[in-house]
């Protein structure tokens, strides 16, 4: 059954060889390269795409994303959508992240390292 995890923003380091944490921080963000993403903003917009990368800020970019907007300020009012093709989100505009995987992927993506 697939459902939707929240993932926390991920700081990719830069890894010198040795610095095993920014490996691990690099291994947990290919396990979600190509993964369906749905990304909330500040203004109220998602958008529904494939996870394309993250930068060392937090952007991220998405292909073959779709927006989707309430045309109304009620909750009731339908979702206006259109396609965007590929797209960059800034860190700054991100509210909420969620990611398509199994039980399984939830909880090693949920795990916090030690």
């Amino acid at each position: 059954m697939e459902q939707k995890v929240e993932t926390t923003e991920t700081q990719v380091e830069s890894s010198g060889g040795s610095d095993t944490n920014g490996s691990n921080h690099i291994s947990r963000v290919r396990k979600l390269l190509c993964r369906r993403m749905l990304v909330g903003i500040k203004d109220g917009r998602f958008f529904l795409g494939s996870f394309h990368c993250i930068d060392k800020q937090g952007n991220v970019i998405l292909q073959d994303a779709v927006e989707y907007r309430s045309t109304r300020r009620t909750s009731s009012s339908p979702m206006e959508q259109r396609c965007l093709g590929i797209i960059l989100i800034p860190s700054s505009c991100r509210t909420s992240c969620h990611v398509d995987c199994c039980i399984d992927e939830q909880l090693s993506l949920l795990k916090v390292d030690q």
